[in-house]
């Protein structure tokens, strides 16, 4: 799935991604290729992700939102 982190100032990761886990305020999911559409909002903790190579990034937030639809995943922090 393509996704895109951003900030208010910076655009933290843009590209290709097999799973991504987010801490929403229901509690952490993971989003997987193809995945339903869904909005969220985020607390403060990690967002996790693996890329189409394995490679596993985190990223620190403090909180932000998402959105997933037709295997596009955006998500806006607070970093």
């Amino acid at each position: 799935m393509k996704v895109e982190i951003i900030s208010p100032n910076a655009t933290l990761f843009e590209g290709e991604a097999t799973a991504v886990t987010v801490p929403s305020q229901m509690g952490p999911f993971t989003l997987l290729e193809h995945h339903a559409a869904i909005v969220a909002i985020l607390e403060a903790g990690k967002v996790s992700l693996t890329d189409k190579s394995g490679n596993q990034k985190e990223f620190a937030i403090k909180g932000g939102f998402t959105e997933n639809h037709d295997n596009q995943l955006t998500i806006c922090v607070e970093s």
